[in-house]
């Protein structure tokens, strides 16, 4: 009986630090990717965005501009953004002539929008030095349609989350899927504000999450809709740096996890 006892006690032991060497061996899996945010920007204010970006390289910070109407833009600007792509940011689409995908999908058909606003932004931007992988939304309009049609040609797909709901209940999070959605920190915005903002970064942070936020065109100082302070952005480049947030642009995405239409 007494061996018997000794026997097992000896089997528990065994176990209780086969156990524990298991533990050391197979550690709790580690988040896929680590807490951040994008800063994206739309249209073509590209003079904007270089001045912006000689502000904020300080931060070491990169970025997704996503022009739209590139046949339209000056030598000079397509020098700055090819030397911005030299520098690390990333040169996305938005559009051969900026067309609100919905309204001109119901108007003329998928075919006819991929005629007239794809196919010929993709073929001028690759001439001239811009490998296009990401695509935003003009207007922020989309639809699954258009998704599955864009899809083949585009790793990641963007649209914009409009509402101004509580950081969990938000849609500008990445959520492993290709189709994705920023949160407008343009003043004109209805629900923008930097406390607002700060919210949303504190749950990226706390969540391990990566933020999506698009903005427009950078200014010192607020003259019109569609314009974002250059000041916004340093405080949220400021909050990342404090907080060791990464930089992540749209196409980084698809090299994170298997994503999902």
């Amino acid at each position: 009986m007494r061996i018997l006892f000794t026997k097992t006690v000896l089997f528990l032991l065994f176990l209780s630090l086969f156990s524990c060497e298991n533990k050391k061996q197979n550690p709790a899996p580690k988040p896929a990717y680590k807490a951040g945010v994008i800063l994206s920007f739309d249209d073509a204010y590209v003079d904007e965005w270089s001045e912006a970006d000689q502000a904020l390289r300080k931060y070491s910070w990169k970025a997704t501009f996503n022009v739209c109407r590139i046949d339209s833009i000056g030598a000079p600007e397509i020098k700055t953004l090819l030397e911005m792509q030299k520098y690390g940011h990333e040169i996305a689409g938005h559009g051969y002539h900026h067309y609100n995908a919905v309204k001109f999908t119901k108007q003329f058909g998928i075919k006819e929008y991929m005629k007239q606003e794809i196919d010929p932004m993709i073929i001028s931007m690759k001439k001239k030095g811009f490998n296009v992988t990401s695509f935003a939304y003009p207007y922020g309009e989309r639809s699954d349609s258009l998704d599955q049609a864009l899809s083949p040609l585009f790793k990641i797909i963007r649209g914009r989350a409009f509402g101004g709901e509580i950081p969990e209940k938000q849609d500008s999070y990445f959520n492993n899927s290709k189709i994705v959605f920023a949160f407008d920190i343009d003043n004109s915005h209805i629900h923008f504000s930097i406390p607002y903002v700060l919210e949303l970064l504190d749950y990226a942070k706390k969540n391990n999450k990566i933020l999506l936020l698009c903005g427009h065109k950078p200014v010192k100082e607020i003259t019109e809709n569609y314009q974002v302070k250059i000041e916004t952005l340093e405080f949220i480049c400021k909050y990342m740096k404090l907080n060791d947030l990464k930089f992540y642009k749209l196409s980084d995405l698809d090299n994170l996890v298997p994503l999902q239409l």
